[in-house]
């Protein structure tokens, strides 16, 4: 598989996703009961903690929770241009993600890259998409694809080599294989205080775009490829 990539032909991805809203009281009261019952199976390791305390966890599910940033990649020579969509709306950045995908990534020879991408920004940016009423682009529409037809490669999916039980971070691999980690201001469990509380979505996508960079660059590593500098990153 690595020896068939083209890394001109790939676009690196990653998304940031929050609570659907500031807190569990703000909730519906039919959202509120079935957080209720989904805090029952997620907290069965801290059984003091309510549903209330358990809420901060709602942005890793795409029913309880919501895209306020998608930052995206591709190599440019020796260079790396990225770009993020991001906003309140969540409706309008979907459809303006899909707008790209639509426009410049159709076809067999375009792949999407992200790490943990098969297993959380993929399937989460194709639920949000329906929740939404938007309509899938080719590319994310895996439904009755065969394996090799649906184009998404993973980083992490291809460092754990068959073993399905591996989980690696991605600023481990980073720093294992000598890549700047992009883990220098903000993690990904502060996104949902920082957007709520700090309203600075800016900060979210400037950390956002560095785990694209990096994951780009830790696929040059795998294809035996030298890293890009940073000052060759432009944002567009």
């Amino acid at each position: 598989m690595l020896n068939e990539i083209n890394i001109d032909d790939v676009l690196f991805l990653d998304i940031e996703t929050v609570p659907g809203t500031p807190d569990f009281e703000s909730l519906s009261e039919k959202m509120q009961e079935l957080w209720t019952k989904k805090a029952e199976q997620i907290g069965r390791d801290k059984p003091d903690l309510t549903a209330g305390e358990l809420y901060n966890r709602a942005g890793i599910y795409a029913e309880f929770g919501k895209i306020v940033c998608i930052s995206c990649g591709f190599v440019n020579g020796n260079g790396f241009r990225v770009r993020s969509f991001y906003g309140d709306d969540e409706k309008l950045l979907l459809n303006d993600f899909a707008t790209l995908l639509n426009r410049s990534y159709t076809g067999s020879r375009y792949l999407l890259c992200g790490h943990n991408s098969k297993e959380f920004d993929i399937p989460y940016i194709a639920r949000r998409m329906l929740i939404n009423g938007l309509k899938l682009p080719d590319i994310l529409n895996v439904a009755g694809k065969k394996p090799w037809e649906v184009r998404h490669l993973d980083t992490m999916d291809l460092w754990k080599f068959g073993d399905y039980k591996h989980y690696t971070s991605l600023e481990l691999l980073a720093t294992v294989f000598g890549i700047p980690t992009p883990k220098d201001d903000i993690d990904g469990s502060q996104v949902g205080e920082v957007y709520w509380k700090d309203k600075d979505l800016k900060r979210i996508a400037k950390y956002c775009e560095k785990d694209v960079f990096t994951t780009a660059q830790l696929l040059r590593r795998y294809l035996g490829m030298p890293l890009i500098k940073p000052e060759f990153v432009v944002s567009v």
